[in-house]
């Protein structure tokens, strides 16, 4: 049962890099809200969002098995993508699921907290709206490119992106919980297709900016192809200033340990390197920079350590609730 005095913890993002982080800080005295991507147009997610007009499921349903507090088996059946001939193939039982009670609530928001109950979820899991949005970008050359799964293969240069329609209303759960956070945390994950499509949604990106929470960001591991090829530490820091219009974020979470040569060849295939950490750049910005081991492997794919990033974002917690307590 979730305590009243618990610090509330916000977790803004998406993709893989989200139910990382939450596996780790979901074991903390910590009442999280998880406040995730809706742009997502690809696989099983996009072929329900276009059949079903919902918002897509998958995001949310990585989140929700992360944060579930159910028997392993439940929470693989809920994962299971089926691999058929028909229909159903490439579709995950859990994104089913979510789209049927979508369908019988009549609404996106009430299917995602029923399925917490089920799964027994420990904290919250919002969408950043209550609808499909598109993610489209402008590239250098002034092209756009239309659909989150179309942007890093389209092998140009992101100038800026931006959501369509235009007009987004964003979920009011998702905007209270970003105004009672003690702290928000940005990422990990891709920089324009994970983490920007939440902040871009009309009034979340504000009210982040105006939050009196304490803010951190915590950086890839990787350059991506497509996305933030040759990006330093900075240059993420400087393209979500460029789309949000005030400079937010009080913490930069780098990692200072050197990924093994053998791992960088394999990522060399995909146009993929070690972001370099530009630290002295960063503490210019006005950023607390915390440099720190928070590479974990899992055989040859690079993740942020679960246990030592919640870790540490408990501890970055514990300091501001002692500054409350004894200015």
């Amino acid at each position: 049962m979730k305590k009243m005095n618990q610090p509330k913890v916000v977790i803004i993002g998406g993709g893989t890099g989200l139910p990382v982080l939450l596996r780790g800080l979901k074991k903390y005295p910590v009442d999280i809200t998880a406040v995730v991507t809706v742009a997502d147009d690809g696989g099983s997610s996009g072929r329900l969002r276009e059949d079903l007009e919902i918002p897509p499921p998958g995001d949310i349903r990585n989140v929700l098995a992360a944060l579930s507090d159910v028997e392993p088996l439940i929470e693989e059946m809920f994962q299971h993508r089926f691999k058929t001939s028909n229909e159903l193939s490439g579709h995950s039982l859990g994104n089913l699921i979510i789209a049927a009670l979508t369908s019988i609530t009549g609404d996106f928001v009430h299917a995602i907290q029923e399925m917490s109950k089920v799964l027994k979820v420990r904290g919250k899991v919002l969408p950043a709206a209550n609808q499909p949005v598109e993610l489209n970008a402008i590239m250098e050359d002034g092209t756009i490119v239309k659909g989150e799964s179309k942007i890093p293969q389209s092998g140009k240069r992101i100038d800026r992106v931006f959501l369509t329609p235009e007009y987004v209303l964003p979920v009011s759960e998702t905007l209270e919980a970003i105004r009672q956070a003690d702290i928000i945390v940005i990422g990990p994950g891709s920089l324009y297709t994970s983490i920007l499509p939440n902040l871009l949604v009309p009034g979340l990106g504000e009210e982040v900016c105006r939050a009196k929470a304490k803010k951190v960001y915590i950086c890839n591991l990787m350059t991506q192809a497509g996305e933030t090829l040759n990006f330093t530490a900075s240059d993420h820091v400087k393209a979500i200033y460029d789309h949000m219009n005030c400079g937010f974020i009080d913490t930069i979470l780098v990692n200072n340990e050197a990924v093994p040569t053998s791992i960088q060849n394999r990522y060399t295939e995909e146009q993929a390197k070690p972001v370099v950490y530009d630290v002295e750049k960063l503490m210019k910005m006005g950023l607390n920079v915390i440099y720190d081991r928070i590479i974990s492997y899992k055989g040859d794919v690079i993740r942020h350590d679960t246990e030592k990033v919640a870790k540490i974002i408990y501890s970055l917690l514990e300091d501001e609730q002692q500054s409350i307590a004894h200015p």
